[in-house]
C-alpha cells in the first residue's frame, strides 16, 4: 500500500501551483485521474517553511482562510448585525419523554430590516448539559420528523419527510443533543435568491448579481451556522463548548467552511460534499470547477469563476480547507457509489491535510489506498466510506457518534 512518504515520488508538492494548459482534462474514471502537483499546506506564499504551530497559526492558517474567502466562498460582509432570539415553542416531554425540545426564533436586524430564521433543538431529557450535533436541513424543521409541533417552514414538504436522515432517537440515546434549521432561513438556494437572503440587511447586494469576492450562498449558510451557535451558548441544557457541525452534499461545503471560520465549533464533519467541498479540485473526476460554477453560479463567489478549467491555476486546493481545522477533530465521509462527489478525492484531501495534524502531534490517514466500503478511520481526521449512493444513512451518523464519543463527549 502506499503511503504519505511513497506519494512525494509520485506528484509534486508545490508552494505554487504549476500554470498547466488553461483547460484541463476531465475524468470519468476515479482510479485514473491524475494529480500533477498541490499546493503544500506548510508553505506559505512568500515560500517560508512552516514548522512549528505557533507559524501555523500565526502566518500559513490565516493566508490561507483569506484566499478561500477571497478566491472561493466568498467573503460575508463585516458590518454589525443585532441578533435577538425568543423560544417560540418548548416540550420538556418531546419524543415520548425522551427529549426536551425548543424552536427559537432568530431575528436579525440592521439599519430598520429585520431578517428571520427558525431554529429547532432537541436535548436529551437525562443530560443535564449536552453536547450537540449541529447541521442545516434542506426541506424545512417539520421535517426531520413527524412530531406535530415542529413549526412548519415556508417550504412546503411533508412533515416526517426526510426522517430517515435525522435518526433522533438514536442521537438523543447517545447523549447528544440536534441543532438545526431550514437552509433557506440564510438563502434562498437559487441563483436569483439573493434578495431573499440574510444578505438583504447590507448595502450592496440589491441585486441577485455579485462581483469579486462578495460571499455568495455558501458564506450565507456558514454564517448562519455560526449565529446558530451563539444561541447555544446561552441555551440552558446545551453544552455549546462540545459542538459538531455536519453538513449533507452542499451543505457538507457549508459545514467546512463554517468550522474553518469558526474554532468554536468542536468538530467538523463533512458527508458527501464533492467538489468545493472535500473532494481536491485537482482530481479532475465527474463535477469539476467549471462545472459546479455554470450549475450552481450562487454558492461561491464571482472570483472562484476564474478557475472555471484552470484548476491548476488556484493558488490553494480543499485538503488545505481540512487542514484548517487544525488541531480540531474532522470527518470526511463519502458514498462508494456516489460518483458525481468523487470520493476518492475526497479521501485525498484527508490524507494530503495530515502533515498540518502531525504538527500537534495527531494523525489521519496516510495510506494512498482508499478504505472499502463498509470501513472506516477514526483518527483526529476520520473518514468513512459507505456502501451505496449520495445520502445520509443511519451508519453515517453511527460513525459521527463513536467519532465524537472519541474526541468530543469526554475530551474537551
Amino acid at each position: 500500500m502506499k503511503t504519505l512518504k511513497t506519494l512525494l515520488s509520485t506528484i509534486i508538492l508545490v508552494a505554487l501551483p504549476s500554470i498547466v494548459g488553461a483547460q484541463q482534462p476531465i475524468y470519468y474514471d476515479q482510479w485514473t485521474a491524475k494529480i500533477h502537483t498541490l499546493p503544500m499546506p506548510l508553505i506559505c506564499s512568500d515560500g517560508t517553511e512552516v514548522t512549528t504551530t505557533a507559524q501555523w497559526e500565526r502566518l500559513r492558517r490565516p493566508e490561507l482562510l483569506r484566499l478561500f474567502a477571497e478566491e472561493e466562498y466568498g467573503i460575508f460582509p463585516t458590518e454589525k448585525v443585532k441578533m435577538k432570539s425568543r423560544i417560540v415553542e418548548s416540550s420538556d416531554d418531546a419524543l415520548g419523554g425522551i427529549a426536551k425540545r425548543r424552536q427559537i426564533e432568530l431575528t436579525f436586524s440592521r439599519k430598520g430590516i429585520e431578517h428571520k430564521a427558525l431554529m429547532l433543538v432537541y436535548l436529551p431529557a437525562a443530560v443535564e448539559k449536552a453536547p450537540m450535533f449541529m447541521a442545516l436541513n434542506f426541506n424545512g424543521n417539520h421535517t426531520i420528523s413527524a412530531e406535530d409541533a415542529e413549526i412548519i417552514s415556508t417550504n412546503d414538504a411533508a412533515r416526517g419527510a426526510s426522517e430517515s436522515r435525522w435518526p433522533l432517537r438514536k442521537i438523543l440515546s447517545a447523549g447528544y443533543g440536534l441543532a438545526t434549521a431550514h437552509y433557506y432561513d440564510f438563502f434562498p438556494d437559487d441563483q436569483l435568491g439573493c434578495p431573499q437572503s440574510i444578505y438583504r440587511l447590507f448595502d450592496g447586494y440589491e441585486g441577485w448579481i455579485r462581483h469579486g469576492s462578495q460571499g455568495g450562498a455558501i458564506a450565507a449558510w456558514s454564517w448562519g451556522l455560526s449565529r446558530m451557535l451563539d444561541v447555544l451558548e446561552k441555551l440552558p441544557g446545551a453544552d455549546a463548548r462540545r459542538v459538531a457541525v455536519m453538513g449533507h452534499s452542499r451543505l457538507g461545503k457549508t459545514a467546512l467552511w463554517a468550522g474553518a471560520q469558526d474554532e468554536r465549533f468542536a468538530v467538523v464533519i463533512s458527508n458527501e460534499s464533492g467538489c468545493g467541498g472535500a473532494k481536491l479540485s485537482r482530481h479532475l473526476y465527474m463535477e469539476v470547477v467549471g462545472t459546479i460554477n455554470r450549475t450552481f453560479p450562487h454558492w461561491f463567489c464571482a472570483n472562484f469563476k476564474k478557475y472555471n478549467g484552470d484548476e491548476y491555476n488556484m493558488p490553494f486546493d480543499q485538503h488545505e480547507l481540512i487542514a484548517l481545522m487544525a488541531p480540531r477533530p474532522v470527518y470526511v465521509a463519502v458514498a462508494n457509489d456516489d460518483h458525481w462527489c468523487d470520493p476518492y478525492g475526497s479521501y485525498l484531501s484527508a490524507v494530503y491535510a495530515r502533515p498540518v495534524y502531525e504538527l500537534y502531534g495527531f494523525s489521519g490517514p496516510s495510506s494512498l489506498s482508499m478504505p472499502g466500503p463498509g470501513e472506516s478511520i477514526h483518527e483526529r481526521i476520520g473518514f468513512h466510506n459507505r456502501p451505496g449512493k449520495h445520502d445520509v444513512k443511519d451508519v453515517d451518523w453511527d460513525n459521527y457518534i463513536a467519532f465524537a464519543d472519541k474526541w468530543m463527549k469526554e475530551n474537551i
